[in-house]
Formats: C-alpha cells, structure tokens, sequence
C-alpha cells in the first residue's frame, strides 16, 4: 500500500511539496518542493487505503472524522495545492472508470420530487439557525455575492449582488414578482422595500420560512411580501417578474424542463425572470460525492449546455447572460474567514466534527471556484424578443436608480430608529 500510496501522489502532485505521515510513521514525499510545505498526517491504516481508492470522498470524510490532519498550512492551502496540479489529477486507470460510471449513473438517478427536495433542503437548511448568523451577511444572503471593487466588503457585496439581480428584472412599483427559492427573505424584501414590488416568496425550509416571514414584519412590509411553504411546481399564479437566486442547483438535471415550464407558466406575457445559479464552465460532470452526501444531497451542478435546451424547450427566450467567475470564490474566501473567527460558537452548537465538516465545505467550495472549473451564470428571460432593451447598458442605469433609492429607504430607516 505504501509503494501504490507513493506512486498515486506522484501522479498527483507535481507543483509545490507535500509530505505525507502514515500511521507507521513513514514520511512519503511528492512535488517539486516549492511554495507552502505542507504535512498531511493519517492516524490510522485504513485511512491511506480509503484516500487511494475513494480520494474525492475520503479526503472530506477522513478530515471531518479527524482521521486526517494537515499541519504547515490550512485544509484550504491542502486543497488549493491540489487545485494548482489539477491537470495532474486525472485518476489513473480504476479511477477514470469510476468516474465515468459516476457520470453515467448521474443522469439516471438525478430525479428530485417533491418529498426529496423537502428532505434535501432540510438536511442543509433547517440545522440550528445560529450556525448562519455566524458567517453570512446581516441580510443573511446565503449565494454568491457581486464584487464591485476588489476591497469591497461582504456585506456591500452582497447589497450589489440584489441591486444587479433586481437591475435586470426593470421592476416598477406594484408589479406582481415571484421569488422561488427565498431562504430568509432577503432577495424578497429588497424587492418590496425598495423597488416597491408586491412580492411572493417560496421555500421548501421552515425556518427559513419563519425567520423570513419575522423579519418581513419586523420592517412592516407583511403587506407588501408573503412567504409561503411551498413546492415551485404546485404555483399557479401569474407575475410581471420572477427571480430565483441560488436555487436553481438544487432542481436536479432531470427536472430543469419542469423548472422553465414553471417559469414560462408563471410569466406574464410581457414579463422578465432571472436566473442566478452556480454552474460549470468545463461541461457536464457529476457531483463531487462528499458534497452530494454531506452539504447538497440531490443538487446538480450544470453546464450551460444542459440548461439552454430547457429554456428553448419551455418556449422562453434567453436576452441576457452574465459569468461571474471569481465572485463566488470571493465570497467563500469571506465566509470561512467568518466561520473560523467564531469557530468556538459553532462547535458549542454542533460540536467539533460539525466545525471540521463546514470548514471542508467553505475550503472546498472556494477551490473549486478557483481551479475546478465552476462559476456562476445569471440568465434573463422573456417571452417576447422586445421585452427587455437591446443595450445592456439599462443594467447600470437602473443600479443608479436602485443605489439612490437606498439612500432614501436606509437613511428614513436610521432616522426612525
């Protein structure tokens, strides 16, 4: 196991220096020995045979469980090492055919009904609510935020993020707007309290729904926003707009004709819908297996290809697309730097193992944006070809709009309290 463990890592690994301990306490070596010099130490036998033979899924397991520990660095600058080799990352032989039967077997099985999805999201978003209070945003804006200036902070950042969405939807006042996918309100109340919509919010997670429907109350807008516990394929109703942020990774491939006949259903004939979604830009490939068991069972991470054919199919036209590349790797970056500053707080909630777990999570996440071929694409939709105007420059137009009715709404906000 050793020599086979030496010979994996080799091919692995080709730029910068690992060291890794076995529980023997051989020292295995692999790289050129340039950048950080990492030390990956596994504490028990079984660990090096699960990494060699399921290194996408034990790499995950094996540092949750505690099993795997990195010294001379971070979990992140681990992943980040391997991200830098990622050409050297092809699994040889056993590997490769694993992954293609992945690939394969994701297009049979990747099938969310309705009981799944309210399962799926209850496994990520209804643990103890405090846990987000501890990386994300006052807004709790729980997607990839929009970096205007590279010093920007999170929470500007993800103020820009809701003004660019809503710039492309060109809201008037009173227009009737469906947000699928709300989580905790934000994207929702935004709308209400400063584009001046009348707003539909629907999630599949209660206390989401909960903290979404107290904080619509908190502002007084209860009147002007509801939230609903509700799948997106039961809506029946009509709007001028409609937007979902960060939702559309979680329909699941076999469903994204559901999802756009939803939307086209929904859609005034003369209305608008954005799409904001994480999706890959190096085509299709199945789920990373650690994250489809441990954060996002049931999700599926597209290629534009496997998501225009719907959009053409449910007879809506595509007016705009905008890749936001290193935007979410930004985000990730802010958000595990948060967590690890209250790590202290999680772990008194959920305990070390869950600590270990998220930080994966954030690490991996922010590598994967950076190196492993992932980004996120916005997509406008109409039904008809003159809806929305032919320059793009209206997006900026309408930000300006949007930043000056902020002043007013935030400024009248600070005064009355």
């Amino acid at each position: 196991m050793k020599r086979a463990l030496q010979s994996f890592l080799n091919h692995c690994i080709r730029t910068g220096g690992l060291t890794v301990v076995l529980p023997s306490g051989d020292r295995l070596t692999t790289g050129d020995g340039t950048g950080v010099p990492l030390v990956l130490t596994l504490h028990d036998s079984k660990a090096g045979r699960e990494l060699f033979f399921h290194p996408q899924l034990a790499l995950g397991e094996l540092f949750m469980d505690g099993r795997l520990t990195v010294s001379g660095g971070s979990i992140y600058d681990l992943l980040e090492l391997l991200g830098r080799n990622l050409h050297s990352l092809t699994p040889p032989q056993f590997g490769q055919i694993r992954l293609r039967f992945r690939n394969i077997l994701d297009r049979w099985t990747r099938r969310n009904s309705e009981r799944l999805s309210r399962s799926n999201v209850h496994h990520h978003y209804d643990i103890d609510d405090k846990i987000y209070e501890l990386f994300l945003d006052s807004d709790r804006q729980y997607s990839c935020a929009y970096f205007e200036t590279p010093d920007q902070d999170l929470e500007a950042a993800q103020l820009a993020k809701k003004r660019h969405v809503v710039a492309k939807l060109l809201v008037k006042p009173g227009m009737k707007t469906l947000d699928i996918g709300s989580g905790w309100g934000g994207m929702a109340l935004y709308l209400a309290n400063i584009a001046g919509a009348d707003v539909t919010g629907v999630t599949l997670s209660p206390e989401q729904l909960k903290v979404a429907s107290r904080r619509a109350g908190e502002k007084g807008l209860s009147s002007r926003v509801r939230f609903r516990l509700e799948d997106y394929r039961a809506l029946s109703e009509t709007f001028d707009r409609v937007v979902s942020v960060g939702m559309f990774e979680h329909v699941g491939l076999k469903d994204y004709d559901t999802f756009f006949n939803v939307i086209c259903r929904c859609l005034k004939d003369d209305g608008v819908a954005v799409v904001h979604s994480i999706g890959r830009s190096d085509g299709r490939s199945a789920m990373n297996p650690w994250f489809a068991k441990y954060i996002f069972p049931g999700s599926y991470v597209p290629s534009l290809a496997e998501v225009f054919p719907s959009i053409e199919n449910a007879g809506l036209i595509v007016t705009d697309v905008e890749i936001l590349r290193l935007h979410y790797a930004d985000t990730l970056a802010a958000w595990r730097t948060r967590f690890l500053a209250r790590r202290g707080e999680a772990a008194a909630l959920l305990g070390d193992r869950f600590c270990r777990m998220w930080e994966f999570y954030l690490a991996a996440g922010e590598a994967g944006f950076r190196y492993g071929g992932l980004m996120v694409f916005q997509i406008q939709l109409a039904k008809k070809i003159d809806t929305v105007p032919l320059k793009r420059d209206y997006i900026e137009s309408e930000e300006e709009r949007l930043r000056e009715r902020e002043a007013i709404v935030f400024n009248h906000t600070v005064a009355a309290e």
